[in-house]
């Protein structure tokens, strides 16, 4: 298998890269891939040979200046001036109408660009998109309109750097002392979003059930020392918000802390490789009320098991973008389903066959 970058002017990447969030929060995939990408194996430089067309658009590297989000309602726009041009000058978008071209779209709920499921649903995926093959966190497993498309669903991004340092001792020697934790956004009047409760309540309802039990480490707002938290903690809470996915999950693995994922219908990445079951937990929204014994219950009797699981340094590896492609790592499982697809049609070269550094 080999793939294609397109060499972009710069506005539609590196530009961005002005600000460090651009390459280092939840979306950040995108520039990961990329840069992985320029200097992986299976690269060619000659479009002719290639199976696959890479598009680097940074779309979720602008920022709203109120609410210090990435603001991606330009995303579509931006994306379509990238295929305009590409199409213009070369014969390879026109050739396949898109179907051998691949965009990152990290997003709460992906190719449809927006933050609320109603809007995003409604928008839909932008149709010169459609034939093509996107690379998206966010996933469920049933039928949904912003997963109609060719798509490999991917780990949210969270930065390798940002964590090696918390990584001596490994996870599996560190004491745990907090039993069942969560810090971030957890409204005690959930904010109601063109008719919308955010996080379809779950966090509010974790929040007033369990604020005083002492069972639970339950914090609003992120601070230093975030890291150490999750290294202390036993169950790490990763309920859904506006949409079922979130960068908790990732951290909780990499830190060896228990996900204890709380998002009905949730599709999880990878899920041909990780065992999700025997290495986290599945609560149902609507059993909020019983998580308490329902953590107990795990804790007296298969957590070591879990454990035992969940510390495989494989199962860290296969979720983080490291820099360089690694065997294993959330890139080359990408590369891996990439060349699944190709793998029917004709002779395809996987990523089994590359030497990559371990």
């Amino acid at each position: 298998m080999q793939i294609y970058v397109y060499d972009l002017p710069t506005q539609f990447n590196e530009n961005w890269l002005v600000d460090k969030r651009c390459s280092n929060h939840l979306f950040a995939a995108e520039v990961a891939i990329h840069r992985i990408l320029l200097s992986s194996p299976l690269r060619t430089l000659k479009p002719d040979e290639a199976d696959f067309f890479f598009l680097p658009v940074y779309v979720s590297c602008k920022f709203s200046p109120k609410t210090g989000f990435p603001s991606i309602g330009h995303a579509p726009r931006t994306i379509h001036s990238a295929v305009s041009l590409v199409s213009s000058v070369m014969p390879y978008w026109n050739r396949s109408k898109g179907s051998d071209h691949i965009f990152v779209a990290t997003h709460d709920f992906g190719a449809c660009f927006h933050s609320m499921e109603h809007f995003a649903v409604a928008h839909g995926i932008p149709e010169f998109m459609q034939n093509s093959i996107i690379l998206q966190t966010f996933g469920e497993r049933t039928w949904h309109k912003c997963q109609e498309v060719e798509n490999i669903q991917i780990p949210p991004y969270v930065s390798p750097s940002a964590m090696s340092p918390y990584m001596l001792p490994p996870p599996q020697v560190r004491k745990r002392n907090i039993f069942a934790f969560f810090r971030g956004k957890m409204e005690i009047h959930p904010k109601n979003y063109s008719g919308h409760l955010y996080s379809r309540g779950v966090r509010t309802a974790i929040y007033h059930r369990y604020g005083r039990n002492k069972l639970f480490y339950l914090r609003r707002q992120r601070a230093e020392g975030y890291q150490e938290e999750l290294l202390r903690s036993i169950f790490c809470l990763c309920p859904l918000g506006w949409a079922p996915w979130s960068p908790r999950i990732v951290e909780s693995v990499v830190f060896g802390c228990v996900p204890v994922i709380i998002a009905d219908n949730i599709a999880l990445p990878y899920s041909h490789v990780l065992n999700w079951s025997s290495i986290s937990l599945t609560v149902r929204e609507a059993d909020v009320p019983r998580l308490a014994k329902i953590l107990l219950h795990v804790a007296a009797t298969n957590l070591t098991a879990i454990q035992k699981n969940l510390w495989r340094a494989e199962n860290r590896r296969a979720l983080l973008f490291l820099e360089p492609l690694h065997t294993g790592d959330a890139t080359w499982h990408l590369l891996d389903l990439l060349s699944r697809k190709i793998g029917r049609s004709h002779d395809a070269r996987s990523p089994q066959a590359v030497t990559t550094k371990k």
